[in-house]
């Protein structure tokens, strides 16, 4: 019986069926072993995925364990200790310029103002020779001093300028992100007038700060704080608003903080003693640059404790002087490395030299790069500024000289 169910199943084996039953057979292993490979395949390229990535690669079992416990399936809950992510240094580049009087005084000759130029050029005239610097950087700041309204009532002063507020057209054009408004000529035409200026710097999406108001800004990731302070009438009496606004800053979660101040004496070369203690006590309270502006010059550059303090940035896109007797300045630029561990010592600066004006005997409120000997004429001066700086030594010398001779008048 055996031999006959044998010698039936060759024979079948033999006929046009037994022959299509084979090959259907032959198909069906053969895309089984397709199958297969390609879910290896798959499996071995998500591992690797994950490992180049950087993503912890989680065991599957641990990986369902965690998903029913999120979702409160699981009876028991499994903790999960991640695998630390290597998280690449970002480096930022910051640009930081003088005073910007985008408007004019009501005294003033009309015909060769700053808001003349801005009727017959546009907005865009200003900043053209700079645009590309500031595009190109990561964060651009300046000091916006005056006021930006309608308002006809102005302060009783000497000097108070304003322009219409579409002149932020001027900033946000130019990718300029910030502004600092502390200083004496943020009030010009009162308190709403200020008001005026900050509401309109919001609507052009500009970034105000100073007095009590700080910002923290997000740029590639990283948090930078932005406190400004205004000294001139009140000195080191500003030390705890200085201290209180680093502080708030950082508690924001601020990893890189610049502090910026008006302060100083017009038409000085050289910081006076509250500029240098303020700006040290910046450094000390955790600030990570300092600058300056106010003397409406140049001032030299100190290094304290591995951090720059730019004692003055001089002028910039200046509407209060048509024929300025000094039209140096510069664009102050320092690269920052941030990682995990915070702001790296690596003090990569940039010295542009600058003059506020593209022409040369008067001011066409225009600021445009030097070049040649002008650009080495301008690196060489804020070289020899930063010479005459005073040190801590110099300092004490001199306040016990001041002691002595009050003594012997005495």
């Amino acid at each position: 019986m055996k031999k006959l169910k044998k010698k039936t199943l060759s024979a079948y084996q033999e006929t046009k069926y037994g022959k299509q039953d084979r090959r259907n057979k032959i198909i069906a292993l053969s895309s089984a072993g397709v199958v297969i490979a390609l879910i290896a395949g798959i499996l071995l390229f998500t591992v690797f995925k994950d490992s180049s990535s950087g993503k912890p690669a989680v065991s599957r079992d641990i990986q369902e364990t965690a998903q029913d416990t999120s979702s409160g399936q699981a009876e028991t809950s499994t903790s999960l200790t991640p695998v630390p992510q290597q998280t690449e240094p970002v480096s930022l580049t910051l640009s930081l310029v003088g005073d910007c009087t985008l408007g004019t005084d009501e005294t003033f000759d009309y015909s060769t103002s700053l808001n003349a130029y801005y009727e017959s050029q546009g907005a865009d005239y200003f900043f053209q020779n700079v645009r590309s610097i500031f595009e190109s950087d990561d964060l651009t700041i300046a000091n916006f001093e005056g006021t930006l309204t309608t308002l006809d009532t102005r302060e009783d002063k000497l000097f108070a300028f304003k322009a219409d507020p579409e002149y932020t057209q001027i900033l946000s054009g130019s990718s300029v992100e910030a502004v600092n408004m502390a200083n004496n000529h943020s009030h010009d035409y009162g308190d709403q007038s200020y008001t005026d200026t900050l509401s309109a710097l919001d609507a052009a999406g500009i970034v105000h700060f100073g007095y009590d108001e700080t910002a923290v800004m997000e740029v590639k990731g990283v948090k930078v704080g932005l406190v400004g302070i205004y000294e001139l009438n009140d000195h080191m009496e500003r030390a705890q608003q200085l201290k209180d606004n680093i502080a708030k800053v950082k508690n924001e979660g601020a990893q890189l903080v610049i502090a910026v101040f008006h302060w100083g004496n017009e038409k000085e070369t050289v910081p006076d003693e509250n500029q240098r203690q303020l700006g040290h006590m910046a450094i000390d309270e955790g600030a990570d640059l300092v600058v300056g502006h106010h003397p409406h010059v140049l001032q030299g550059i100190e290094v304290y404790n591995g951090k720059n303090i730019v004692y003055s940035l001089g002028n910039f896109c200046f509407g209060g002087n048509a024929y300025p007797s000094d039209m140096d300045t510069i664009i102050f630029q320092q690269t920052f490395t941030v990682t995990t561990e915070g702001v790296q010592e690596d003090n990569v600066t940039n010295i542009i030299p600058c003059s506020i004006s593209s022409a040369s005997d008067y001011n066409n409120y225009q600021p445009t790069p030097a070049e040649g000997e002008e650009a080495s004429r301008i690196l060489a001066k804020v070289g020899e500024l930063s010479q005459m700086i005073p040190s801590d030594t110099q300092s004490a010398d001199t306040s016990s000289q001041e002691e002595d001779a009050e003594t012997s008048q005495e």
